[in-house]
């Protein structure tokens, strides 16, 4: 099963919680420790995938159903699916600057 790929939101948040939280709290801490300093890195990444992954999921827009149409006997008719038809894009005459 594929993994969804995270959305920018997602990955906006995310990035901002890292970032943030990681301030705060060598900030707050006070440490000056490479295993401190470790910590709070560790720390603020799992914070920042926990935050990246309870923003919600973009849903994929919704489509009206079609309104059902009546016949004479009463019966609700199926609309026939609408298709379009796309021409030949049209050739324009290439244009070109005058040198100057």
């Amino acid at each position: 099963m594929a993994m969804p790929r995270p959305t920018v939101a997602q990955l906006a948040c995310g990035s901002c919680t890292v970032v943030l939280s990681t301030l705060a709290m060598l900030l707050l801490s006070g440490t000056s420790s490479g295993v401190g300093v470790a910590v709070v890195a560790v720390a603020a990444l799992a914070l920042g995938l926990l935050v990246a992954m309870t923003v919600p999921l973009a849903r994929p827009q919704h489509r009206p159903r079609p309104v059902p149409v009546r016949t004479a006997a009463g019966r609700t008719a199926r609309p026939a699916p609408v298709r379009a038809t796309v021409g030949a894009p049209a050739r324009e005459p290439v244009r070109q600057r005058a040198a100057s």
